[in-house]
């Protein structure tokens, strides 16, 4: 199933709460794109969460691999180590895989409490992705991340990638997600999202 065929199906509009325009704020994030200063998606969050096999045990690529099959996350990880090495890749699945445990151990410090989750496959790569579309249809991973956990626990977690790993490693995950997503969406039919220049 593409892209543009899941969107009605959907109703994307009322899963991702950053499509109220109020929420989007003209403040940039560290890495390039908006601020997004509104309520978190959480179901989007619990789902990503289940997909990669849950909170005590999150793989970012076993997430992806339950969204988009094996195939296509292995042809993936194939393009990004072209592009970037195969020491920033395992990199950013590294930190991947940390930012969800930091986020969640922020997240349950304040008290927030995941929904169940109710997206799967296609659907919930197609509502990640529309997580980080700006108003252009450029993907922000920052953005997304804000959508996901919220704006100050999403600086919590790279203040903490940053302590951990180094800004380097920081900037990386960062630069090779908006890629990857990039990648994801086009690779599902999203012709018109476009890349960050941050990448």
């Amino acid at each position: 199933m593409k892209f543009g065929k899941l969107i009605p199906a959907m109703s994307i509009a009322g899963l991702i709460a950053g499509a109220c325009s109020s929420a989007f704020s003209m403040d940039m994030s560290r890495y390039g794109g908006p601020v997004y200063t509104g309520a978190p998606a959480l179901t989007v969050t619990s789902s990503l969460v289940a997909a990669g096999g849950g909170a005590a045990h999150f793989s970012a690529a076993k997430a992806l691999t339950s969204m988009v099959g094996p195939k296509l996350v292995k042809a993936e990880v194939g393009k990004l180590t072209k592009q970037y090495g195969a020491k920033k890749v395992g990199s950013w699945l590294k930190v991947f895989d940390y930012a969800v445990d930091d986020a969640l151990a922020h997240a349950t410090k304040a008290g927030v409490k995941l929904p169940k989750p109710n997206l799967k496959g296609q659907a919930l790569a197609v509502a990640l992705v529309k997580a980080g579309l700006d108003k252009d249809g450029t993907f922000y991973v920052e953005y997304m991340l804000d959508k996901a956990v919220s704006h100050p626990i999403h600086d919590a977690v790279m203040d903490d990638i940053d302590k951990k790993y180094g800004g380097k490693a920081d900037s990386d995950y960062h630069a090779i997600t908006n890629q990857a997503m990039y990648d994801l969406a086009h690779a599902l039919g999203a012709k018109t999202v476009k890349l960050s220049s941050f990448h």
